[in-house]
């Protein structure tokens, strides 16, 4: 990885969901825009807010996707990112572990 780069693995593939309230969801059901949670699976020298291992909320539709060893990543820059949510980041009684 490279300079202000995150590797990210989705964390679902796009399709039927759930809302809260139990109803089903199909994936053909047009929503408004949504951003989508992953984990950071590596990261550039030059990254100083996530670390690999963290859950990271992004924007799908500005997303480089890239296929390493038959596995589909994306592939963008930290300040892309839109929050993060990490275990380590809870570190008093007040902290819900997530920071934008």
């Amino acid at each position: 990885m490279l300079h202000d780069r995150v590797l990210v693995r989705q964390d679902r593939t796009e399709g039927e969901r759930r809302s809260g309230g139990g109803i089903l969801i199909p994936a053909t059901a047009a929503v408004g825009k949504r951003l989508a949670w992953a984990e950071v699976v590596a990261i550039g020298q030059n990254v100083r807010t996530v670390e690999v291992g963290d859950r990271v909320l992004y924007d799908p539709e500005d997303r480089a996707e890239v296929e390493v060893r038959g596995v589909a990543y994306v592939l963008m820059r930290e300040r892309d990112l839109h929050a993060v949510a990490a275990e380590r980041l809870q570190g008093t009684d007040d902290s819900t572990g997530l920071y934008l």
